[in-house]
């Protein structure tokens, strides 16, 4: 109560609308329908939102072309799975945030998504209009309370910033809710529309400490500068900060570069997963100018999920979960 108080206060202080607090998991698509019985295990960590995420597709990261809402991809990530998805949740009472995501051939980090000529620029931002607005039709039906407009797009938001103000105005005319765009972690800083939208949005995985084991006392000291840094973006737009992906691997150096997905790194090691998401609330969810966060991932098939011997980032199944449920509620 106290948290939900000081972000009350805040947004009275900068003449805001009021924002609400989000405990979330980044739900990962599945090739199937959603069932009643895979949302209960959200119970486990106190959950009360979820980021649903469409997919569009590229071949490469010059191709001035998205293809997304198709037969050939997961169900969930589609228009389809998104609105089933999305109506099931909120039935159960959690608040959604849609999510566009590109996913580019081999796992090219979309950050490097940048045309050679004016005219690729323009056939892109057409398809990545159609792409963005299409959803913001659909988070509209199914009241979403969050719509983001881009995931991790450094090159491209940097060098186009006159078409994302052009598109929040768009997205504005088909969606009622909240707005935001997911900056990875060494982006937040530089985006330049901050302004247009009501939350600063941070995938925020911040190199903390490059040591094989780790304890929350030693994170949370290693967070100060990029607290510093993450509260100094909020005070100037005057605007709440939401991590629109937040995670760690339950792995040796899961804090050295958290956004690694390399298979190779195998090394398990619960404790660090632990300390690491424990340093992250202790400094974080008790910020008066904080909306919460999603963490990355949440499967729907829970039993299957995470366990002793996974080294991923979805924290099911492992001794972390007794850490977010604490913090969730």
């Amino acid at each position: 109560m106290r948290i939900q108080l000081q972000i009350v206060l805040f947004m009275v202080t900068f003449g805001l609308q009021a924002q609400e607090f989000y405990n979330g998991v980044s739900f990962v698509a599945s090739s199937a329908q959603l069932q009643k019985e895979q949302i209960s295990h959200l119970a486990v960590i106190n959950a009360d939102a979820a980021a649903l995420m469409p997919f569009a597709f590229m071949s490469d990261e010059q191709v001035p072309e998205l293809r997304f809402n198709r037969d050939n991809q997961w169900y969930g990530e589609t228009k389809a799975g998104i609105k089933q998805y999305g109506n099931l949740l909120k039935a159960e009472g959690y608040k959604l945030m849609i999510k566009p995501q590109i996913w580019i051939r081999g796992g090219v980090f979309t950050g490097t998504i940048e045309m050679q000529t004016e005219a690729d620029w323009q056939r892109f931002e057409d398809t990545y209009r159609s792409f963005i607005l299409t959803f913001a039709e659909m988070a509209e039906e199914i009241d979403a309370s969050v719509y983001c407009i881009g995931t991790e797009l450094k090159r491209f938001a940097s060098n186009r910033p006159d078409f994302f103000c052009a598109l929040i105005e768009e997205v504005r005319q088909l969606y009622s809710g909240q707005l935001t765009y997911a900056a990875n972690w060494d982006e937040f800083e530089d985006v330049s529309f901050w302004n247009e939208l009501d939350h600063i949005g941070i995938d925020a995985y911040f190199p903390l400490l490059e040591k094989k084991e780790v304890t929350s006392a030693e994170l949370i000291s290693a967070w100060n500068p990029w607290l510093e840094q993450i509260k100094k973006a909020s005070s100037a737009h005057s605007r709440p900060v939401l991590f629109t992906e937040y995670g760690y691997r339950s792995m040796k150096y899961a804090t050295a570069k958290p956004w690694l997905v390399d298979r190779t790194l195998s090394e398990v090691d619960f404790n660090n997963q632990v300390e690491a998401y424990k340093a992250l609330y202790e400094v974080f969810w008790k910020q008066s100018w904080f909306s919460g966060g999603f963490l990355w991932k949440w499967f729907i098939d829970y039993p299957q999920s995470g366990g002793v011997s996974d080294n991923r980032f979805t924290p099911q199944n492992k001794p972390v979960e007794s850490i977010i449920s604490h913090y969730y509620n």
